[in-house]
């Protein structure tokens, strides 16, 4: 490793280049911040362009009856009441300007023959507010993103592995981490920092986060420096991941298979969407669909890989080719199947993370002075189900609001204390995992860390179950701290691996520790031993390194949009879409 450090400095770090951190990144340069965004991740590849689906925004260009109010409400039901009211009515209202945003930089949306922005049905949404651009929304948002990012010559360095946050008295100086090319340490002095580093779905066996990626990083970054972590618990499990080839276990076979008529059976060939919802059956939404899914495989009835069958073998092959490009490259790509002809084996997939960093609604900052964090690294807005399209503009709403409100903070900043010994803190901890002569591999550490949150904390919990999790996870953090690091002539993907899992162990307890807590069944955390949701427990569990899970009720929602979301929800699937 290079004996020197590369010493950066500048007002606003961004640390994930993604389409939160990008949007930050942009509002940062526009308004004549020094911004350096930094990443894991090439930038072209981040996890933003695997989103398929949408965008929401109350446009009204289908439907003129639709309002922010009405988004609000549809967020706030599907969060089954846990969403913080002032972050949803932030994101519903500042959704049309996120989308006047793309559009103003050359976002190519779907569009209606008269030149209107295309708007779609997804799931739980009363009104058609999903615009989209094919299937592939989420990689033309990065790519538009980019644009203008390159437009206003932001700096991005997407070969920095950030290990720590430098802290001094509570307030952030900067961060520290390394080149994942060559292994020169990294010290960056920055007056605030935004953090925008994912979420932890990695930590599970079947997942739609490739490697490297989702793996907690965030939330150790910002627990370790004062940060508290909120609904860890509550994971999104989608209803379609693919099984085969292990490497890519948990790839997404995209909901519009079955929104197009696509047919789930078991392996007795049973259509079993009848038991668990006969009226709206495959286009039930994720939470339910996974749940079916999930039963059909403990009760026995799954294939042998522990899995069910989706079959879109009896539509027209042009609906295939037309409707389902992706899915069928994807098929092809990975398991030479054709989808035409044959079912995909598919079970339920760790696919999103609706807990994350505690912030306020209004700039989402941590409590930590000068530390924020957006998109899947932050909290508050999706509750215990994600609603469908809202996470694309999450970070298109609070990139543009935390990129502002970080960009005040520093410009008025009177002082900037940095702390050495936080510096030599963080030097050490990296200095000892290479001369580390340990007997553990990281990967090796990583996959029984996924096993264990599969078998204990998957779709189904129990006491039981995360209090065996919890023995587990203490065994494997004991192991980690005999880990050996190797780099080599590739390298330092080892280290990079090796602070992976440290994020991932920490995301993992906090995960087990919450689910314990919560005993009821809401939403995605479905519990065997508690059935019935609670409502005492109407809030989040906010946890911390040294204080646990705490309970914490969640506000009223205002008269704007309280009575719309307690109003009868129409589930007719007539011309919908899934979410």
């Amino acid at each position: 490793m290079p004996e020197t450090e590369r010493l950066l400095s500048t007002s606003v770090l961004v640390i994930g280049t993604g389409g939160a951190g990008l949007r930050a990144a942009i509002e940062l340069a526009e308004r004549g911040v020094q911004v350096l965004a930094v990443g894991k991740r090439r930038k072209h590849d981040a996890h933003t362009t695997l989103a398929a689906g949408g965008i929401n925004a109350a446009l009204g260009t289908m439907d003129p009856e639709d309002s922010w109010q009405q988004h609000a409400a549809d967020t706030l039901r599907e969060s089954y009441f846990l969403a913080d009211p002032a972050i949803v009515e932030t994101v519903a209202r500042g959704a049309a300007r996120g989308i006047e945003d793309l559009e103003r930089w050359g976002m190519p949306f779907a569009r209606e023959a008269d030149g209107r922005i295309s708007q779609r049905f997804f799931g739980a949404h009363t009104y058609r507010r999903t615009c989209y651009a094919g299937d592939y929304t989420g990689l033309e948002i990065q790519r538009t993103l980019l644009r203008r990012a390159r437009e206003l010559e932001v700096p991005i360095v997407d070969t920095i592995y950030i290990t720590r946050l430098l802290a001094s008295d509570g307030r952030i100086f900067g961060a520290y981490g390394f080149d994942v090319v060559d292994g020169t340490p990294v010290i960056i002095h920055a007056d605030a920092v935004i953090l925008a580093a994912g979420g932890h779905n990695r930590i599970w066996r079947n997942t739609s986060s490739r490697r490297d990626e989702n793996t907690g990083d965030s939330f150790r970054l910002a627990a370790l420096v004062g940060g508290r972590i909120r609904d860890a618990e509550l994971v999104q499990f989608h209803p379609s991941g693919i099984l085969e080839p292990a490497d890519a276990a948990g790839t997404l076979v995209s909901e519009a298979a079955r929104g197009e008529g696509g047919i789930l059976r078991n392996a007795l060939g049973e259509r079993y969407m009848e038991r668990y919802d006969p009226e709206r059956m495959e286009l039930s939404t994720r939470d339910r669909v996974a749940l079916a899914s999930y039963t059909e495989i403990a009760e026995g009835r799954g294939t042998e890989n522990g899995g069910v069958l989706l079959d879109v073998s009896h539509l027209p092959r042009e609906v295939i080719f037309d409707k389902l490009p992706r899915v069928y490259r994807t098929l092809i790509d990975l398991q030479m199947l054709d989808i035409t002809e044959q079912p995909i084996e598919i079970a339920p997939t760790a696919h999103y993370s609706m807990g994350g960093v505690w912030v306020n609604a209004a700039d989402h900052g941590t409590g930590v002075d000068g530390l924020y964090a957006i998109g899947e690294a932050s909290s508050g807005l999706h509750g215990a189900n994600r609603l469908g399209g809202n996470s694309l503009i999450e970070l298109l709403v609070y990139g543009r609001i935390t990129g502002g409100e970080a960009a005040s903070y520093a410009a008025n900043l009177t002082h900037v204390t940095r702390d050495p010994d936080a510096v030599a803190d963080a030097r050490a901890e990296l200095q000892l995992l290479l001369a580390s002569r340990g007997t553990e591999t990281p990967r090796k550490l990583q996959r029984a860390l996924r096993d264990l949150m599969t078998a204990h904390a998957g779709v189904v919990r129990s006491e039981r179950g995360l209090r065996s999790g919890l023995d587990e996870l203490a065994e494997l953090e004991a192991r980690a701290a005999d880990l050996g690091v190797h780099p080599d002539i590739a390298g330092f993907d080892d280290l990079a691996h090796a602070y992976d899992l440290y994020g991932s162990l920490l995301a993992a307890r906090a995960t087990l520790e919450c689910a314990l807590e919560r005993r009821e069944t809401r939403g995605c955390h479905n519990r065997s031993d508690f059935p019935e949701q609670d409502d005492a427990l109407h809030g989040s569990f906010v946890w911390t390194p040294e204080g646990g899970a705490v309970f914490e009720p969640v506000a009223e929602a205002p008269e704007s949009f309280r009575d719309l979301a307690r109003a009868h929800l129409d589930i007719s699937v007539t011309g919908k879409l899934v979410e």
